[in-house]
């Protein structure tokens, strides 16, 4: 029975990689190889208690599911009401490279606090209302891409994978932060400084004209007032940053800070409208209740059933057996066993692969020393595993999320993307792993007496030993 679980599996993980061919939604194939690999298992396994093994990976899941959903809506309450207009108003320059920069920080920031999916989507809009051209405008939205996933890459809520971890316990908030965020940044600062000297003169200005169709989502977002915008804004942004907060006080999961949040943001939306009898005729378009048919649900849904996939795998003794694999061939080096996941990511999702990884391996205990120690919350293999497939999707442009919504918002083409952006992207992860090296490892590597010999063993061992 595991070996045809595991078929489907790979079938199913096959159909979501070509979804541009099939045509079928990768979240159907998603959702039925999550239900098929449950089935499979309990059927092969007919003594098995549903309490005992199928509803812990239900909990673990829907803690994930319903923080997504959560966070998914702010941002949608604070993106409908027009909260993230002064993006567009700060940027005003048309030099060329200050341009660049900017787009560049401000997505790396908005990528952390928010996360790298709902990142790209506003800076991409953001970059149609101020460039013209198309070909400039492409090498902005290549960067969008690099950007959003490395401001991702170090934040606990800035990607799923990081969201995954997190919850999981794998990482800490300081923990992550404090480890991944030089990374993080030397991952898109040496192609932004790349880019930055091929770019010269001044960007073509968009039109100021609009069609009736972005008037009326202009008119829609100007229904509160500006210090009500602003409001709306600094309670879903500002209350995002302190949920990690949230947890270390209550100790509750993350999704009830989340919860939290939303009410809080949904109770101070239905306040206002009540109390300004202009509003009250329009509420169908402002109330929080009408923002929220705009989830995107089916996105939800493909995490849910990838994570029910995992689940059944993870019972099955696979990743483990996968796991143990890497190990023996790597002899459990953190650099090794996480530069292929990254690796990976870039051609396929990196929410299985993280999934995966997080079932291949346990959370050891704080006193633990040696190779194992790598796998401490907050241990080298952690960290490396979200920083890797948090920016390794940006190798190519269907590697992760923000790639993909790029691609589609700006018909960003395969090929072009390869040809101009990914080998930057390769350059940029490549030097986040060295920075990461440098700032957690390399002075073990120093006080070595063949200094030459242990560098090499400890990114490659597989070579170093054959």
């Amino acid at each position: 029975m595991t070996n045809i679980i595991i078929t489907i599996f790979i079938i199913g993980y096959l159909c979501i990689t070509i979804e541009n061919i099939t045509k079928v939604n990768k979240s159907a194939v998603a959702l039925f190889m999550g239900v098929a690999c449950w089935a499979l298992y309990m059927m092969g396994n007919p003594g098995t208690s549903i309490e005992d093994v199928f509803l812990p990976h239900v909990g673990e899941t829907c803690e994930t599911i319903l923080f997504l959903m959560g966070a998914m809506a702010i941002v949608e309450i604070v993106d409908s009401n027009g909260g993230f207009n002064f993006v567009t108003r700060y940027l005003r320059t048309t030099d060329a490279r200050i341009l660049l920069w900017e787009i560049i920080g401000i997505t790396f920031i908005l990528s952390a606090l928010l996360d790298n999916m709902t990142t790209s989507i506003v800076m991409v809009m953001v970059l149609k209302k101020l460039v013209a051209n198309k070909n400039q405008r492409l090498i902005y939205a290549g960067m969008i891409v690099l950007a959003a996933n490395s401001g991702g890459a170090f934040s606990p809520i800035g990607d799923v994978t990081t969201i995954m971890l997190w919850i999981k316990g794998c990482v800490s908030t300081t923990g992550i932060i404090g480890n991944l965020f030089l990374p993080s940044v030397a991952s898109v600062l040496i192609p932004a400084l790349i880019i930055s000297c091929r770019l010269k003169g001044e960007v073509e200005t968009a039109d100021s004209t609009h069609t009736k169709e972005d008037k009326m989502t202009h008119m829609e977002q100007t229904f509160f007032p500006r210090t009500i915008r602003l409001a709306i804004f600094f309670i879903g942004v500002g209350g995002l940053t302190l949920v990690p907060v949230f947890r270390s006080i209550t100790g509750l999961p993350p999704f009830a800070g989340i919860m939290a949040l939303l009410s809080v943001l949904w109770i101070f939306t239905e306040v206002v409208i009540r109390r300004n009898k202009r509003l009250l005729n329009l509420d169908t378009k402002v109330r929080v209740s009408s923002i929220l048919h705009k989830l995107d649900l089916s996105t939800i849904l493909f995490f849910l059933g990838i994570l029910f996939a995992v689940g059944a795998l993870t019972e099955t003794g696979t990743l483990a057996k996968v796991g143990d694999w890497l190990n023996n061939t790597f002899h459990g080096n953190a650099y090794a066993v996480n530069g292929i996941i990254g690796i990976l990511s870039s051609i396929v999702d990196n929410v299985p692969l993280v999934a995966s990884a997080m079932g291949m391996y346990s959370i050891e205990p704080e006193c633990t020393s040696g190779i194992m120690g790598n796998f401490i919350q907050d241990g080298n293999f952690w960290n490396l595993l979200a920083y890797c497939a948090g920016t390794g999707g940006s190798m190519l442009i269907i590697g992760s999320a923000a790639g993909v919504i790029v691609m589609g918002l700006e018909q960003v083409s395969f090929t072009w993307y390869l040809r101009n952006i990914s080998w930057l992207a390769l350059i940029g992860y490549l030097s986040g792993i060295a920075v990461y090296w440098l700032q957690n490892d390399s002075f073990t590597s120093l006080v070595s007496t063949n200094m030459s010999y242990m560098l090499l063993h400890e990114l490659f061992p597989y070579f170093a030993t054959h």
